[in-house]
């Protein structure tokens, strides 16, 4: 399988390189030439098979061509060694529980994937070089990615996070890895964050001095594999013979998580209708009521993960939809909230039935409450523990969340970071003296 670049002016490349660069030369976003649809048969048992079998089918579909089947399998089975269940938490609506991984976030599925699959391709290459990799996170993929690749030989991880603007907790599951782990604490926004990335892949100086990639979902090994659980999601409510008229809901920021389950659908997976949900930062959902796109600079709010003005995945919805904005709203629709409302959605869902929701997974919550039509049954994606934002939600419910004896952990170690301003040149200045 090759890809191209969502910008149209970069070569084809390879499976291989377009995990191993992570952004096209032209600073586009790399796309499958192909997105091959799953037979009916499929789906028609997918109801009686494990997370691993389903995955594994999906993934070959992306990646068989280019992976052998056994190390497929193998990366796949190695990966999800967690579950990811949907329960219920009223009678039409379902939570689809994607924190039981290592980190307790979401993002466990994609970075688990990428380091594997970076892993098989350094050791296949069978050099001596390190390969970096930089990621920017708005809070959990920052955790997901270094735990995913602690302790992997041959890869050294950078993870840039604003300063002030994460959860303690999730600043203590990347800041106290050490090993090959580096924090850099950067004095602005994620925005921020994410552009030194991108100009660091697009800086000739910086590639010729050490070989680069990135871990944020502009790479295809950590998007695509996201796709896995809308599978497993279906087929659980299939099992439950509540599939007919399925709406998923996706919290979202960078859009990458959206933009896989997309990529899911176009496959033949048969979910109804989408609804991304926002928090503050709104950006697609303006574009949705509008058919204009225009980036901002994001605001900081409780739903920090989603802190995102300028997603970088949009290119991604964009090419996939030939641009039209018609067909996207064929698809998906959109909702936004201001904390005040998620710090509401997540006292009354406490209060009504019991289920305690993170406040992302408030986003999508509440985005079915308003959303649903009759006859339909949604799912909303949990996407992060609500203990991951203690201090919120604790101050929200008037009590406390329980800290899983996982992420108790982390908080006892030591932190470790490296403070850097958001100019490029110092971010620059501190790559080239490594």
């Amino acid at each position: 399988m090759k890809y191209y670049s969502t910008n149209g002016k970069a070569p084809l490349a390879t499976l291989e390189k377009a995990v191993v660069k992570g952004l096209a030369e032209d600073k586009g976003l790399y796309m499958p030439e192909r997105i091959k649809p799953l037979p009916s048969s499929f789906f028609d048992r997918i109801q009686d098979m494990t997370f691993q079998e389903i995955a594994y089918t999906v993934a070959d579909a992306f990646f068989g061509e280019d992976i052998p089947s056994d190390t497929l399998r193998e990366i796949v089975c190695d990966t999800l060694s967690f579950d990811v269940p949907v329960v219920p938490v009223t009678e039409k609506i379902y939570s689809l529980e994607l924190f039981h991984g290592p980190t307790l976030a979401f993002k466990d599925v994609g970075a688990r994937f990428m380091a594997r699959l970076l892993g098989y391709f350094n050791k296949k290459e069978n050099n001596n070089r390190l390969v970096n990799v930089l990621v920017a996170t708005s809070g959990d993929t920052g955790s997901a990615v270094a735990n995913g690749f602690l302790g992997v030989q041959g890869i050294h991880v950078y993870v840039l996070y604003p300063k002030g603007k994460v959860s303690p907790i999730q600043e203590c599951q990347f800041t106290t890895l050490g090993q090959n782990i580096t924090a850099l604490e950067v004095d602005g926004v994620f925005d921020d964050c994410q552009a030194l990335v991108k100009n660091a892949f697009m800086d000739e100086e910086l590639n010729h001095h050490m070989k680069l990639t990135s871990a944020n979902s502009i790479n295809v090994a950590r998007f695509l594999p996201q796709s896995f659980y809308y599978f497993y999601a279906y087929a659980q409510m299939k099992k439950r013979g509540l599939a007919e008229n399925l709406v998923m809901c996706v919290p979202s920021g960078n859009f990458g998580n959206i933009c896989s389950a997309l990529f899911g659908k176009r496959m033949g997976l048969p979910v109804k209708r989408f609804i991304a949900a926002n928090n503050a930062n709104n950006v697609f959902y303006q574009y949705l009521k509008t058919g204009k796109y225009q980036p901002q600079a994001s605001v900081q709010t409780i739903a920090n993960a989603m802190d995102v003005g300028n997603p970088s995945n949009f290119a991604r919805i964009l090419d996939l939809y030939g641009n039209s904005h018609e067909a996207i709203c064929n698809d998906i629709s959109g909702a936004t909230y201001q904390d005040s409302q998620i710090e509401d959605t997540i006292r009354e869902c406490l209060n009504q039935t019991g289920y305690q929701l993170d406040p992302h997974g408030a986003c999508g919550f509440r985005a079915l409450q308003e959303g649903l039509s009759e006859g339909e049954v949604g799912v909303f994606l949990e996407t992060a523990h609500p203990a991951k934002f203690k201090d919120t939600v604790d101050s929200i419910i008037d009590g406390e969340v329980e800290i899983p004896s996982r992420l108790a952990a982390f908080m006892k170690g030591k932190k470790q970071s490296v403070q850097i301003s958001r100019e490029f040149a110092d971010f620059k200045s501190f790559l080239l003296s490594k």
